[in-house]
């Protein structure tokens, strides 16, 4: 069996269990140690993060190329309308290049914790919020694409991974379960085949016996 850590890191905690400096760690919330951090989430973010004893379901959370979808809570300064909203789900031009595809939708202020300390909030200008899911993970992504548009993000709350979520969970608090789940990738026939048939040694000899013909 799998173990599954589901925690709320609050806003302003590190998304490891080393501690460098003062500021605060997972290990201030968690203090099992036989579980790994399965894709991060900046400080300054809130919301899940998944941490498991298994290295494969590890990678498979963390590495962009598994397109595992992530959803995210956004608040952002102004009142975004429905034509940043369609450029959103459509993808963003970054530095880094084009982002993937997005499922973005308006959302009234969702009915959750307040933050500790709270957002900083300009009285002369509206805040509205989204809900935003993607596929892949890049340094700041939700943050750098509302940014591009002219909404900057002043709270940022992730949901859900994949099939977990946040459901119930306070911040600083989490559940443990236990699932079924492969540790290993195991080896398709085909593929080992194919390799066999790729290496140098053998492809030589089988032009020299064609060439002989």
């Amino acid at each position: 069996m799998t173990k599954i850590i589901l925690l709320n890191k609050p806003f302003n905690v590190l998304s490891q269990f080393r501690k460098n400096d003062e500021r605060k760690t997972l290990a201030d919330f968690v203090k099992d140690a036989t579980v790994n951090v399965a894709g991060r989430l900046d400080y300054d973010s809130e919301g899940l993060i998944v941490l498991t004893d298994n290295g494969l379901l590890q990678q498979q959370i963390s590495n962009p190329k598994y397109q595992k979808w992530k959803t995210y809570w956004v608040q952002v300064e102004g009142e975004i309308d429905e034509a940043s909203i369609l450029k959103l789900s459509r993808g963003i031009s970054l530095k880094d290049g084009m982002t993937r595809p997005a499922k973005v939708q308006s959302i009234p202020e969702p009915d959750i914790w307040k933050r500790t300390p709270p957002i900083r909030e300009r009285k002369s200008i509206p805040t509205s919020w989204i809900e935003i899911s993607i596929s892949e993970g890049r340094n700041r992504q939700v943050r750098r694409m509302t940014a591009a548009l002219g909404y900057p993000t002043l709270r940022l709350i992730r949901t859900t991974v994949g099939e977990w979520n946040l459901e119930g969970l306070l911040p600083g608090e989490y559940r443990e379960l236990q699932i079924d789940a492969p540790e290993q990738i195991s080896e398709n026939p085909r593929n080992k085949i194919r390799r066999l048939d790729q290496r140098p040694g053998r492809n030589r000899r089988w032009r020299s016996q064609n060439r002989k013909a």
